[in-house]
């Protein structure tokens, strides 16, 4: 199987809480390795960006305001098959519904509504391609620099 990328956000619920230790150690125990990594504080347009699929939907200018309220750890992660296995980790975006084992089955907090569930990850390998592109250069996570 190839080797692909995928993006990973960990969100502001996440920094805030002190989860970003955890969260990265479980993608490491589950062989999805971190490229690289930055924190940042996200833009009104990254944020809009990374979730255009959802504009005009009720809950997007809250989601929008969240991603943009405090820093984020934005990481391209690599592996095989790595968007179904990250997907996979993370659980179902709606925490109270993830499984246990999962990354919100087991961290996120109930009471955080469905925007404030850890962690982003894209869904598909060409939506990957287009929201890494959102954060990073292709020269920050090339294998060949």
């Amino acid at each position: 199987m190839a080797i692909e990328r995928t993006l990973s956000v960990l969100k502001p619920d996440a920094i805030e809480r002190g989860l970003v230790d955890e969260i990265c150690n479980r993608f490491e125990r589950n062989d999805l390795r971190v490229v690289v990594a930055r924190e940042i504080r996200m833009t009104r347009a990254q944020a809009e960006g990374l979730y255009e699929m959802h504009r005009g939907k009720d809950f997007y200018p809250k989601l929008i305001d969240f991603m943009c309220s405090g820093p984020s750890m934005v990481q391209v992660l690599e592996g095989e098959d790595v968007v179904t296995r990250h997907r996979a980790l993370i659980g179902d975006t709606i925490s109270t519904n993830a499984k246990p084992g999962t990354i919100r089955g087991d961290l996120a907090d109930p009471r955080g509504g469905n925007h404030r569930n850890l962690v982003h990850g894209s869904d598909a390998r060409d939506s990957a391609e287009k929201e890494i592109a959102l954060f990073f250069s292709s020269d920050e996570y090339s294998s060949d620099r």
